[in-house]
Order: structure tokens, then C-alpha cells, then sequence
């Protein structure tokens, strides 16, 4: 509200509601001088969020201000991450917190004796593509019960390689993820190639080694108790689930939760861009590292 002075002996005047504000009167003109650069200033603060907005809302996956950052450059727009993170606030635009994993729980509960050696030690990113294939099970929620997720992601390019989506926790889905990697990958894959997991018992299963040595993949298991050793397939559930908060609700049957996660990881692999990655989606990333060229977005 603007105070204006007035004749009326019996109104407070300017200088007597300043001292009741706890202000000076200068500072009190000076604040009413500068209406229009604050309704300037407001107005180019929302058409910036309306930008933000569009970039977290880009295939309907929720991003943090990094994401958001990469989203806007693909748009052609340079935006400094903590302006990004202001505006976020101002308009209480928030990302969603990863929950932690209950299945370690479970996997832990029935793991077996029969464990490889931790050969990967964290060198996640140390061979080159196709080198490192990390592999997990999470589960997703569908309404009264859990529906459950085999992924094999290559620790270089972060891509996902291969999924499986399944109803129950028998092995064979896990078998599965192997078998389509190795259908749509088999000549990207050598004797060099190690495949790690933590102490489940699918990956310590007769079945799931000999699957391994069949196709002569070599296997590394996480410490025990350690979620450390596979933390980049652990960074990719908790993002996703994050991610796929809005849709749970919406699921009814399996297909539904079947689709969604095809939609997804199709968005992941092409569209989620990562800062590891120089800005780049995954399999942008591994089309780099194969042919030396970088999106056009990103070449300045």
C-alpha cells in the first residue's frame, strides 16, 4: 500500500507511519520510485520459471535443476543453474526425494554362500563402453502388491542395455535381461566383459552363473552389505522412482506399469541428459565416444 500525505490533522502522516514500520522515510520513497523495475523484475522472473516449467515437464518426468539446465540448452537457452534454483523456490516447483530401496532387505535375507569376488571394485568407468554392466532388481509398487524390475546398465555410457518386468521374484526374468542383452548387443560383448551385481541369490544362483558362462561373461559381486559397489545402477532406480511418482497412482494392471517403464527408459537412453556425461543422453554419450561427434546442440 502507498501512504499518500494528507491535510487531515487526525491521520497518521508518511513520516509517522515509517516510524511504526521501522523504516526510514527516504527508504520508504525510494521503495515507492522503484515499483515498476519490481514489477519489471517480477514479470521476467515468471517468463523465465514458464521456461524452467516447460524444460522439468519435457516428457513428463520430473528434473532437478541440473536436468532443467541441460533441458534448456537443448531449447537453446543458457540459464545458470542457481537461477534456476531460485525461481524453482520462488514458485515452489520441487523435484522429488528418492525413498530408500526395501528389497535390499530382502535380497539380504536370501542371499547364498556361493559369491564372486568384487573384481570391478568401483571402477565403474575405468574399461570403456561395454566393459562394465551393472545389473539389479528393484520393485514398483502396484497397488496392494510389488511388480518387479531386472535392469542392465553399461557403467560407462550409462545406458540402459537391457530390461526385464516381471510379476514375480522366480529368476527367470533376471535370466531374461541377460538374454536380451545378449540378443541386441551380442557383437558389442567380448571374454572382457564383466558383469556385477551385489550378493542377491539370482546372481548367486547355478542358473544365472551358468547363464554368465555360456555366454562367457565374467562376474563380479558388491561387497556384502555394501551398496557402494553398485552405486551407479542404485543412483539410476532411486532417479527413476523419483521420477515415476506422478504415474504410480494411475497404474491398474501390469501392462499399464509395463508401458510406462518402456516409455521411460526410452527417455532415458534419448532424452535424460546427464552432467557426467557432458550434457549428454546416454546413448548420445556412447555415439560420441564411437564416433568423436558431439549433438549439434552442444557444439559451439
Amino acid at each position: 500500500m502507498i501512504f499518500k500525505e494528507t491535510q487531515n490533522k487526525s491521520a497518521l502522516n508518511v513520516l509517522e507511519l515509517c516510524k511504526l514500520a521501522g523504516v526510514s522515510r527516504s527508504g520508504y520513497y525510494r521503495w515507492v520510485a522503484a515499483a515498476n523495475k519490481r514489477a519489471l523484475r517480477e514479470a521476467t522472473d515468471y517468463k523465465a520459471f514458464l521456461l524452467i516449467k516447460e524444460a522439468y515437464d519435457y516428457r513428463g518426468y520430473a528434473k532437478g535443476s541440473r536436468g532443467i539446465c541441460m533441458r534448456l540448452k537443448r531449447m537453446g537457452i543458457l540459464m545458470n543453474r542457481k537461477k534456476v534454483q531460485r525461481l524453482m523456490r520462488k514458485y515452489n516447483l520441487f523435484c522429488p526425494i528418492r525413498k530408500a530401496n526395501p528389497y535390499r532387505r530382502m535380497a539380504k535375507a536370501l542371499r547364498t554362500n556361493t559369491i564372486a569376488p568384487n573384481y570391478v571394485n568401483r571402477q565403474f568407468r575405468s574399461y570403456g563402453p561395454r566393459k562394465v554392466l551393472l545389473t539389479d532388481i528393484t520393485y514398483l509398487r502396484l497397488h496392494q502388491r510389488h511388480v518387479y524390475l531386472s535392469v542392465i546398465k553399461d557403467a560407462f555410457t550409462m545406458q540402459i542395455l537391457a530390461y526385464q518386468l516381471s510379476e514375480s521374484l522366480e529368476v527367470d526374468f533376471v535370466l531374461e535381461t541377460v538374454k536380451s542383452l545378449m540378443k541386441n548387443h551380442l557383437y558389442e560383448m567380448d571374454a572382457e566383459v564383466w558383469v556385477h551385481s551385489d550378493q542377491g541369490c539370482h546372481y548367486t544362483s547355478v542358473v544365472f552363473r551358468q547363464l554368465l558362462n555360456d555366454f562367457k561373461l565374467r562376474q563380479s559381486m558388491s561387497r556384502r552389505g555394501n551398496c557402494w559397489d553398485n552405486a551407479p545402477q542404485e543412483s539410476f532406480f532411486g532417479h527413476m522412482k523419483d521420477e515415476l511418482q506422478p504415474y504410480m497412482k494411475t497404474w491398474n494392471c501390469f501392462q499399464d506399469v509395463k508401458d510406462r517403464i518402456d516409455d521411460y527408459i526410452t527417455y532415458y537412453n534419448n532424452d535424460r541428459y546427464q552432467t557426467t556425461l557432458g550434457g549428454m543422453s546416454p546413448n548420445e554419450y556412447y555415439h560420441y565416444v564411437v564416433t568423436g561427434k558431439k549433438p549439434s546442440a552442444l557444439v559451439s
